[in-house]
């Protein structure tokens, strides 16, 4: 696989998003072993970035992820998260923490679950409003210092917050949506489209991220690249399991995932053109945002890892960008 930079190290262009194998996506397929398997897969592949968080069934996933690199810790990049608390697993209710005590506490049960003596990226998840993000970016500075996390990023930040704790620590990474039907980081007008509720962004815009990113040497990590599963083209009913988040999405609600379909039939032509897949399509979409960026799609199957990791091979020419960045907005906010 072609490989990207971050901090220096040498990755897979494509990273692996491993929240489905624990919670949030059809969790009745929910199969440790299989992961497992999955994971070394992917290390196989050059798929080297690893994306994991603690409210990720509320701690199985970094308990899944340290025990699949096993033996092979020195291939992958791991990046774990803070600052986000499960109140309720079953109905994925949490909560905002960001005091230092939290961050400190959660890094230490992060290292326990990953089995591992040092975080390579750890995440701020969500800035929480009650808390001076400067008391928690120093908190997570303060382990980087401890030699107990290598880098920091944010999720779900604007440019003026990255800013503000770039001045405190380097901001290695910022992991936020981005996607064909999802492109608030771009500095697309309107605010983010349906922020993560009580995002301190929301309303606001987060200002172009991307490019804040590429100009203060930070990755940016798309989560999300296919849309929720949507820019495969494979959901074409609003048919979830109970467990499955995306039955309450508004962009997955029957009258909207009609109408959203049409963004997919754009990404089929292309892909058609290429003799590629919607999916390597929708990816690589995403790598032509600069080379800074390193998205992570997330899967619990094989076919799908391949199919995803393909995407890095995937050039796409100056006319497909442009019609891909001409497809119509999203029906629904984001959540």
């Amino acid at each position: 696989m072609r490989t990207r930079t971050f901090a220096g190290t040498p990755v897979g262009a494509v990273g692996l998003g491993c929240m489905g194998m624990s919670w949030a996506y059809s969790e009745s397929e929910r199969d440790d072993t299989a992961s497992v398997e999955l994971i070394n897969e992917a290390l196989d592949l050059g798929v080297t970035f690893l994306d994991t968080a603690q409210p990720y069934g509320d701690g199985h996933n970094e308990t899944l992820v340290g025990r699949a690199v096993r033996g092979r810790r020195d291939e992958a990049v791991i990046a774990t998260k803070t600052g986000l608390v499960v109140e309720d697993l079953h109905t994925k209710a949490m909560r905002r923490d960001g005091s230092p005590e939290h961050v400190k506490r959660s890094a230490e049960d992060s290292l326990r679950r990953l089995g591992t003596e040092v975080i390579d990226l750890y995440y701020l998840h969500r800035v929480d409003p009650a808390v001076p993000l400067a008391d928690t970016w120093g908190a997570m500075a303060e382990l980087v210092a401890e030699g107990k996390v290598r880098r920091l990023g944010l999720s779900e930040v604007g440019a003026a917050q990255a800013g503000e704790a770039h001045a405190i620590h380097p901001v290695a990474a910022i992991q936020s949506e981005l996607s064909l039907w999802t492109r608030d980081a771009l500095g697309a007008p309107g605010g983010l489209t349906g922020a993560f509720p009580g995002d301190a962004t929301a309303g606001e815009g987060p200002g172009d991220v991307v490019a804040w990113c590429a100009g203060n040497g930070a990755v940016f990590v798309p989560f999300s690249p296919l849309g929720r599963g949507f820019l495969t083209g494979t959901v074409t009913a609003a048919d979830f399991e109970d467990s499955d988040f995306r039955g309450g999405n508004p962009r997955f609600q029957e009258e909207a995932l009609k109408a959203n379909l049409r963004i997919v039939d754009v990404v089929k032509a292309v892909a058609a053109r290429h003799g590629a897949t919607p999916a390597q399509v929708a990816i690589a979409w995403t790598l032509a945002q600069g080379p800074h960026v390193i998205p992570i799609p997330g899967t619990k199957k094989s076919r799908y890892l391949r199919d995803n990791a393909g995407a890095a091979e995937l050039d796409l020419t100056a006319a497909d960008l442009s019609e891909l960045d001409s497809v119509p907005a999203p029906v629904g906010s984001r959540y």
